[in-house]
């Protein structure tokens, strides 16, 4: 970790009363490691900012398993990007739907193109990609 530095910021009085709640709710000590907190959350989603860089991610998809051609296009994508897929969970949410989790690691670009090409594929109900800065 850096130098740490003070600094002050203004804002609406209602909006700090709901950060402050956000705060005591989720159980940040104080201010400043909320805000660091949610700062980093936000920063790590502006890869386009900074496509360089190496960084960490989860790709989270919800599908029908039963298209089996979808379950074959998902393996084919991450086999594509084998050198950046450290992981993955399947889970069987009920009959017909799963849930899978894939943590991958490389230069920023890359994980976000494996993260749109898996989101974008017919048949996935819902893909979020997060990616994490240590």
């Amino acid at each position: 970790m850096g130098k740490l530095v003070r600094f002050g910021i203004c804002m609406d009085e209602t909006l700090l009363k709901n950060f402050d709640s956000f705060i005591h709710k989720k159980g940040f000590k104080n201010r400043s490691q909320a805000i660091s907190q949610c700062l980093r959350d936000f920063l790590s989603q502006e890869l386009d900012e900074t496509p360089e860089q190496e960084t960490t991610g989860i790709i989270i998809l919800v599908y029908n398993h039963d298209k089996r051609e979808l379950v074959d296009t998902l393996i084919d994508l991450q086999h594509e990007f084998v050198e950046n897929v450290i992981s993955t969970l399947h889970v069987h949410l009920d009959h017909h739907n799963c849930l899978e989790i894939i943590v991958a690691k490389g230069v920023a670009k890359n994980l976000k193109s494996l993260a749109d090409k898996l989101t974008s594929v017919k048949g996935i109900k819902q893909g979020y990609f997060k990616a994490v800065i240590p």
